[in-house]
């Protein structure tokens, strides 16, 4: 039997068996669909987050105090600043304070920000920050304060609370007591890493000395953020940092993108071996339904082999069937997710990356899929004895 009447005979028994192969086809479909959909989005969360944090810079270097080891808690301070600056790459570093929370007033209601005490380097450090408006800090400044575009017009409100050289009174808590700090706006910021339609905190950045007088740190450095002269040269800089420092953690963009990996991948491979779940009780189900035709078949099967036709003819004509059925329904099945992809990504802002290549792997573990499916069919058609069939009929 040639290969052409194989090909036309198994389209004209799925046209025949219009409902029975429409079935098939809905299981595969539903496989293929949530395989691919699921996997746009967790890839396009992929990007978007991996985005976010090389914005923040390829080359950024986070140095935390370790507490791993020490019966008392190890601070940094100006000394392993001056140290940090010394090493030999490095091409600014910046010391940052962290505040909590405080709360500020306009138009008699409350609201809060974030207080970061940084140097007028961090700003040349870190890529997050797209100036709106105004300037930055510098070496001299000490009641100023850079803000974010979510404290001058927090979510809802429908004008800006302050503009540029406005003042702000901003109340913080200090050894359990309420105290109280004016600074002064000089500049309005955006978070330009922000990602999947979020909305940057409300923040306010002011001077170390500014921070320092407030929350009375003593020289106490929370975090030393720095950046290096070239891209190659962070892992060099990180282990210079840990020789001379020794009791520091050190926190590169490559160990977050790496985290980061680990976790997407993860996720990855749950949810698509959940929807793959699907495809298995598809070719289930196009097990039951093939075993169902071929017995209904018996007679025609027997009347080819006794025609001439091969045992593995036969064979060949089942699982071109099931083939049929791997090839539309995973065609089908991965425009449909990627297609579900797109509208939970314009609807949700939850970001897809749909491919060509993912889409040719979906129809192809579709087909196998069928393939596998199709064998026991396929052989058990096959190994029909045509003296048999016919006797029987």
């Amino acid at each position: 039997m040639r290969l052409d009447d194989v090909i036309r005979i198994s389209f004209t028994t799925a046209t025949d068996k219009k409902l029975r192969f429409f079935l098939n086809l809905v299981g595969i479909l539903i496989g293929c669909a949530a395989v691919g959909g699921l996997i746009s989005v967790t890839d396009g969360m992929r990007h978007d987050i991996s985005d976010q944090i090389m914005g923040f810079g390829p080359n950024v270097i986070n140095v935390y105090p370790s507490n791993e080891g020490y019966r008392t808690p190890v601070q940094l301070d100006w000394r392993d600043m001056r140290i940090i600056e010394s090493i030999d790459g490095v091409e600014n570093a910046s010391p940052m304070n962290f505040g909590g929370t405080c709360a500020y007033k306009a138009h008699g209601q409350y609201y809060y920000s974030s207080v970061t005490g940084v140097s007028e380097n961090y700003f040349q450090i870190s890529g997050a920050w797209k100036l709106l408006e105004g300037r930055y800090i510098t070496r001299n400044d000490k009641g100023v304060a850079v803000v974010t575009e979510s404290l001058v017009q927090p979510f809802g409100v429908d004008e800006p609370l302050y503009e540029i050289g406005d003042r702000v009174k901003v109340t913080y808590i200090r050894g359990g007591q309420e105290y109280q700090y004016t600074f002064r706006i000089i500049g309005i910021m955006t978070n330009s890493a922000s990602g999947m339609g979020s909305q940057s905190s409300a923040s306010m950045y002011i001077p170390m000395s500014a921070f320092e007088q407030m929350y009375e740190t003593d020289g106490v450095i929370h975090l030393i953020k720095l950046c290096t002269k070239e891209i190659n040269q962070v892992p060099i800089v990180a282990d210079k940092i840990r020789e001379k420092l020794g009791y520091v953690d050190v926190w590169t963009m490559e160990m977050s993108m790496a985290n980061l990996n680990n976790v997407l991948n993860t996720m990855k491979a749950v949810l698509g071996g959940i929807a793959g779940l699907s495809l298995i009780v598809a070719g289930v189900g196009i097990i039951n339904t093939m075993t169902v035709s071929i017995m209904e078949r018996t007679k025609e099967i027997g009347t080819m082999k006794a025609l001439g036709a091969k045992s593995m003819d036969i064979m060949k004509m089942v699982m071109s069937e099931a083939l049929l059925t791997g090839v539309v329904g995973g065609i089908i099945g991965a425009l449909f997710g990627f297609t579900l992809s797109y509208i939970i990504s314009h609807f949700s802002d939850i970001p897809s990356a749909s491919s060509p290549s993912l889409g040719i792997l979906i129809v192809g573990f579709a087909m196998i899929t069928c393939v596998l499916s199709g064998l026991q069919p396929a052989w058990r058609a096959s190994s029909l004895n045509p003296v048999e069939v016919l006797r029987h009929e």
